[in-house]
């Protein structure tokens, strides 16, 4: 599907809104995890995006409007999960939670699938949003986030636009501040301090998703780009940046994977398509997911919300509806 695009920057500002201003970057890395590379360079027109993640408090304003339901609150349809176990087919999403010990990768020992556990419950059982207003929305799959855009006038940014927002006006860089990642000792965002998943030297109270706006925002004064929460993104999964253009002539303009095909995991039997998430979140750490940086993603089935993923917007002068919604995502072979 082919994304439309204005270049001009309108002449009033979209509240809560920073105007990206277009041009060409070098998008994806040769240095990190695989599915980054390559490095090639793409042109991108100007765009608006949200300031910051979408928060607690504007996401209830969506659901008292309109009376929106999320993808966690839905009983799973079996047809959609004929392998699934009757009893686990509730309503639910999945939690991160910090074991004493762990034993080889299997994150099944930090990620729990809670019933009951959504955006109003962030960890399950009787956890509520008090103090975490201003946090970013959790416990939102791909629809959800489509389903806010839509109510808000807007649509989700391409994985271009979302790069080229957090990189704020720096090239070639590796975090979206600078060279280091805590310049001078200084903590830029919200990501694992510790040892993950086990040992964590935040404060009590401090493990998880912090207000938005926390952090020192970047060059074009965005916050929360990078850590705190995954953001989904309107682009298909591939395993791969396409090939580089050999000619400056022929950079790929406004890129869009709109492929669906290409997102499918091929070891799962039932297809589910998945979209790239970006930015890392709170869980990201040294040790273990170093994908605290512009360049990194992350593929997300369009049905899965956790603790650890939310969105922000972008305003494009032409709101394009990309995708179907995640209640009719999967395709069975």
């Amino acid at each position: 599907m082919t994304l439309a695009f204005d270049d001009a920057k309108p002449s009033s500002d979209p509240t809560g809104m920073v105007w990206i201003p277009g041009r060409t970057f070098l998008m994806g890395s040769n240095d990190h995890y695989p599915e980054e590379a390559p490095a090639h360079a793409v042109q991108v027109d100007g765009f608006w995006i949200d300031e910051a993640p979408v928060t607690n408090r504007q996401f209830g304003e969506f659901v008292r409007d309109t009376g929106y339901v999320t993808f966690a609150e839905i009983p799973p349809d079996p047809r959609d999960y004929p392998d699934a176990l009757p009893q686990m087919l509730r309503p639910g999403s999945l939690v991160f939670h910090q074991p004493k010990r762990v034993s080889g990768p299997d994150i099944s020992q930090w990620w729990t699938f809670k019933f009951g556990a959504t955006w109003r419950r962030p960890v399950g059982g009787l956890s509520d949003l008090r103090g975490k207003l201003d946090h970013p929305v959790v416990h939102v799959a791909y629809c959800d986030a489509k389903a806010y855009a839509a109510w808000a006038g807007l649509d989700l940014p391409t994985e271009a636009e979302w790069e080229l927002a957090a990189r704020g006006g720096l090239d070639e860089v590796e975090f979206a501040w600078g060279s280091e990642l805590m310049p001078d000792g200084v903590l830029m965002a919200n990501t694992w301090q510790g040892t993950f998943p086990t040992q964590t030297t935040k404060p009590a109270g401090r493990e998880r998703t912090s207000a938005v706006r926390s952090f020192p925002p970047n060059g074009y004064g965005l916050y929360d780009m990078i850590g705190n929460v995954w953001e989904w993104t309107s682009d298909y999964w591939s395993i791969r940046h396409p090939t580089p253009a050999a000619k400056s002539c022929c950079l790929p303009q406004n890129p869009h994977n709109g492929d669906v095909d290409t997102s499918y995991d091929p070891a799962q039997r039932i297809r589910i398509a998945r979209r790239v998430l970006k930015g890392g979140s709170h869980l990201c750490a040294p040790n273990y997911c170093r994908r605290y940086r512009p360049s990194a993603r992350h593929a997300e089935p369009e049905d899965t919300s956790t603790s650890h993923v939310g969105f922000r917007c972008a305003k494009r002068g032409i709101v394009v509806p990309i995708g179907s919604p995640c209640r009719s995502m999967t395709k069975r072979d």
